[in-house]
């Protein structure tokens, strides 16, 4: 039974900023790019000016005819104004349905199909670029969908209908869903396949939220720098802690380190969260002109596990007293599940394998074996997780839900094991396991440590099912072959390694390396242009 206290609680992301701007005033969120909904507001911005921003939106949608419970699809081109979008729907009872700038054209157009007709706000660079064959027999997504709502008006080919029309328009009064009602839905990273639509409810993320505010007290009020996917659940709690901190904002579209180097040294943050893989990026930021990381004082890594060279590279950049880096385990069905910090200390001698610990009073973890019962302490077998936080449904494939269920117990996808003391230890994706090696992510992070040049390795099957590194070195230097020769002496054979530019992974928009699609790229033969033979 649903304990009362928890089944009745919600986190609503309408009103986020408002509540932010009455507690705290003008707090500044700096930018690296202007809005595209509204370029006159400039890079600088404050809470008040977010909050009346959000008001705006919110009214000219309810004057397009948006209202309560209706779906409204969100797919623009990266930029921040994603999440001021969302904000302006969901306070007037909308559901936001996110879908990622770095969908084509007709992953968009199934997933605009699975939404039902949904009301959708893009721009022209999608509506006449991607979306104008992701419709029905190659047209345009007008068929898909009740309604395009630009944030830009510039002409174009595809009709729709820009929001600035619908300025001016009378404010509206926030509307609040019932907490188990859906109140957002966000898709899954799509590494194995199309992405599935998640949804949420205020009961779930509220569910989420409580625990990352918790891990977000020491740093309360730090200047946060963010570089993350703005469709991304994460990204929304991750906010909604901030804001009831009162921290100062920098959100960073372009994670060049050229780019955002200056940007993190003009502001010193204490708090810096982005993907995995843009924090392997960040490494060169150890060392950049103005010291960009040297005030951090808690990294925050989700999404994928982080590579622990990674790890001391970042809080070796620190000049704070006792950095550290908090790392979450989960995925977008669950919220986090699992977490584990990092200190300077720490980090040199901890397992990279390791994720941590299941979160005190709200997550519960197992590993199951092939019965389905659940494993020894030190046996592998498949994680499973049990949270409050998990998602209602997918949308237009219950049964697809229902078969990751068993017995209240969600199947995560991956291998892994525990230790007497309840430390989760992850070793692959149930489908990218390689039976002649016992955890490919343990390889390709044994690697990283020994070759500092490689921005990236990731080792998928091959045609015979051998082990295939891809590597990516930094600045597409060629692969010296000599030192990853004495990097593999010790490790089970692989096959010969294929070297190719970062830019050419198949990535998601959080920057993970869709494996699936490099062994079907293999298989075909479709192989990057500009490769390197090593």
């Amino acid at each position: 039974m649903r304990h009362t206290l928890f089944s009745e609680r919600g986190f609503y992301l309408g009103m986020m900023f408002h509540r932010a701007a009455a507690r705290f005033g003008s707090v500044p969120v700096s930018l690296d790019r202007p809005l595209d909904v509204c370029p006159g507001a400039g890079l600088g911005l404050g809470y008040p000016e977010l909050a009346a921003l959000v008001d705006d939106l919110s009214a000219r949608l309810w004057a397009a005819g948006v209202r309560p419970t209706e779906r409204v699809a969100i797919h623009k081109s990266d930029n921040f104004d994603i999440a001021v979008l969302t904000c302006a729907a969901s306070r007037i009872g909308a559901v936001p349905a996110l879908l990622s700038p770095g969908l084509d054209g007709p992953v968009a157009g199934e997933l605009l199909g699975r939404l039902d007709r949904p009301w959708l706000i893009t721009d022209r660079a999608k509506l006449d670029g991607p979306l104008c064959s992701a419709g029905p027999a190659g047209g345009d997504v007008s068929a898909l969908v009740r309604e395009v709502l630009t944030v830009d008006d510039g002409p174009g080919p595809t009709p729709g209908v820009p929001l600035e029309k619908f300025a001016g328009a009378p404010a509206h009064a926030p509307v609040r869903l019932h907490p188990r009602e859906p109140s957002l839905i966000t898709h899954s990273s799509g590494t194995t396949g199309t992405p599935k639509l998640a949804v949420h409810c205020a009961n779930t993320m509220w569910n989420r939220l409580v625990p990352q505010k918790a891990m977000g007290w020491p740093t309360r009020g730090e200047t946060a720098a963010l570089h993350m996917s703005f469709v991304h659940s994460r990204f929304y709690h991750l906010l909604g802690v901030l804001l009831n901190f009162g921290s100062p904002l920098v959100m960073i579209v372009d994670p060049d380190p050229a780019a955002a180097g200056p940007l993190l040294a003009a502001h010193r943050p204490g708090i810096v969260e982005t993907h995995p893989n843009t924090f392997v990026l960040w490494e060169e930021l150890a060392e950049a002109p103005g010291d960009p990381l040297s005030w951090v004082r808690s990294y925050g890594s989700t999404f994928d596990a982080i590579h622990p060279r990674t790890v001391q590279r970042l809080l070796g950049a620190s000049h704070r007293r006792a950095p550290w880096l908090i790392q979450l385990y989960g995925q977008s069905e669950t919220g986090p599940v699992a977490f584990q910090w990092y200190t300077r200390r720490g980090a040199a001698r901890t397992d990279g394998r390791r994720v941590g610990t299941a979160i005190p009073g709200f997550t519960r973890i197992r590993i199951a074996d092939s019965t389905g019962r659940r494993a020894k302490a030190g046996t592998a077998g498949r994680i499973e997780a049990r949270t409050r936080g998990r998602i209602l449904t997918y949308l237009g494939a219950r049964d697809t839900y229902d078969r990751q269920l068993r017995d209240g117990w969600w199947q995560m996808g991956d291998m892994g094991y525990q230790s007497r003391w309840g430390g989760l230890y992850l070793m692959d994706r149930e489908i990218d396991r390689i039976d002649s090696m016992e955890s490919n992510l343990e390889v390709e992070d044994v690697l990283m440590s020994r070759l500092e040049e490689l921005r990236e390795i990731v080792i998928v099957p091959g045609a015979e099912r051998e082990p295939v590194p891809v590597v990516c070195v930094r600045g597409d230097e060629p692969l010296d072959t000599r030192r990853w020769d004495e990097a593999t002496t010790d490790l089970p054979r692989m096959a010969t390694p294929l070297q190719w530019r970062f830019d050419d992974l198949p990535r998601t928009s959080t920057w993970k390396i869709k494996r699936v699609e490099i062994v079907r790229m293999l298989a075909e033969g479709a192989l990057p242009a500009a490769r390197f033979g090593v």
